[in-house]
């Protein structure tokens, strides 16, 4: 598969895009000139989005970041909960469902219980709401998930994703591409972070996506890959190795709602002889006639075999009634994780520890420090405060 393949420009939808272009050059000017108003807060803020429409790894990214800090600070993950059927500030618990949070903070508060994920399309009123509620107020780092365009906060970190097969450089603009805002919308990121690349990549390849990319010199550039972990059985079993995928079942039924599934069937196809994709939009609501079809596919392909599917996908079949027995016994997830690569995980982990340790008062982070501190220490430069990696 060329990495091409991942680029599809509608050049008949040009015109549209200009028309497109000039509102977000017009709304981005407003928020630079201070005519619109992005709002700086105490607590440290991280935010992570992508200036290109579907996946570029926004939720595995999200959650290395909860890996990183949870057992350091008290962390909140602030989404604006797409696609759900609630409106207004809402913190995830036990009885969430998909209709209440969306699919990916159902994934993240799930995943990890002992994280605050909370959902508000006003990401200002969402954090000035995990203040005001006594369960969350002393919460030390809010992740704001998929935020690069809400300008009206400003973090105290912006990370910029980038897909490694969907280079902003050779994109359009929405309709005739996929790009939300201009490339140039890129400066407003302190890190910008290549994602999916693949693990065989020369160091020509490297420099060849920093050469374009661009960036300038306050702004940090990471790569990263996705790894895959063990398939985990949805409702009950035991894990499989992918290494092992094929002892279990020669043929399988890849599964999946997300936005860029191609290169999920490339990187199991040496795992797999046999894989047959199905394949519905990103987020997509399972329907009854979904479940049928689902049933059909599966009891069609020969045995041995299974069903995998991603981690969000998962979330919105664990409820879904209709399911055949044979599916639900065959039905296994496969969970993913972000890795660095060129060794450059220990700066990107310094340059995040060092943020959250500067701002937040609560973190074990900073009381392992002050506890060498005078306890009646109150210097102005140890209250909290909110800063950009621009002004270091």
């Amino acid at each position: 598969m060329n990495d091409e393949d991942f680029i599809k420009i509608n050049p008949w939808l040009t015109p549209l895009s200009w028309l497109y272009g000039i509102g977000v050059r017009v709304r981005n000017q407003l928020f630079e000139l201070g005519i619109l108003k992005s709002r700086s807060f105490d607590t440290p803020v991280i935010g992570v989005g992508n200036i290109t429409v579907g996946g570029s790894g926004k939720t595995p990214f999200v959650e290395y970041l909860v890996r990183l800090l949870m057992d350091k600070a008290k962390v909140a993950v602030l989404s604006r909960g797409y696609k759900r059927e609630t409106k207004g500030f809402l913190l995830a618990n036990e009885r969430s469902t998909v209709a209440d949070i969306g699919d990916e903070p159902l994934q993240m508060s799930r995943k990890f219980p002992q994280v605050i994920v909370a959902v508000d399309e006003d990401r200002c009123h969402g954090i000035d709401s995990l203040k005001a509620t006594e369960e969350t107020k002393d919460v030390d780092v809010v992740l704001l998930d998929d935020a690069f365009q809400h300008r009206y906060v400003k973090p105290g970190i912006n990370i910029l994703l980038v897909d490694y097969h969907r280079n902003i450089k050779y994109d359009k603009l929405l309709p005739a591409g996929r790009l939300r805002e201009p490339m140039d919308g890129k400066k407003r990121a302190d890190i910008v972070i290549i994602t999916k690349c693949p693990r065989d990549m020369r160091p020509m390849d490297y420099r060849v996506l920093t050469n374009d990319m661009g960036l300038l010199a306050y702004q940090s550039l990471f790569f990263t890959t996705l790894a895959y972990e063990s398939l985990r059985p949805l409702f009950g079993g035991n894990e499989i190795p992918l290494e092992k995928l094929q002892e279990k079942a020669q043929h399988v039924l890849l599964l999946t709602g997300i936005a860029s599934p191609r290169q999920m069937m490339v990187d199991l196809q040496p795992y797999c002889q046999d894989i047959r994709p199905m394949t519905f939009d990103d987020h997509h609501a399972f329907t009854e006639t979904d479940i049928d079809e689902i049933n059909t596919a599966f009891a069609a392909l020969p045995s041995p075999k299974l069903i995998i599917t991603t981690e969000k996908d998962a979330t919105r079949l664990a409820d879904m009634e209709g399911l055949d027995d044979d599916v639900c016994h065959n039905l296994f997830v496969l969970p993913i994780h972000v890795e660095f690569l060129l060794d450059q995980e220990e700066s990107f982990t310094n340059k995040i520890l060092s943020y959250v340790h500067k701002n937040s008062r609560n973190s074990i982070l900073v009381k392992t420090k002050d506890d060498h501190k005078p306890k009646d220490s109150h210097r102005a430069g140890d209250r909290p405060r909110t800063i950009s990696f621009r002004d270091n």
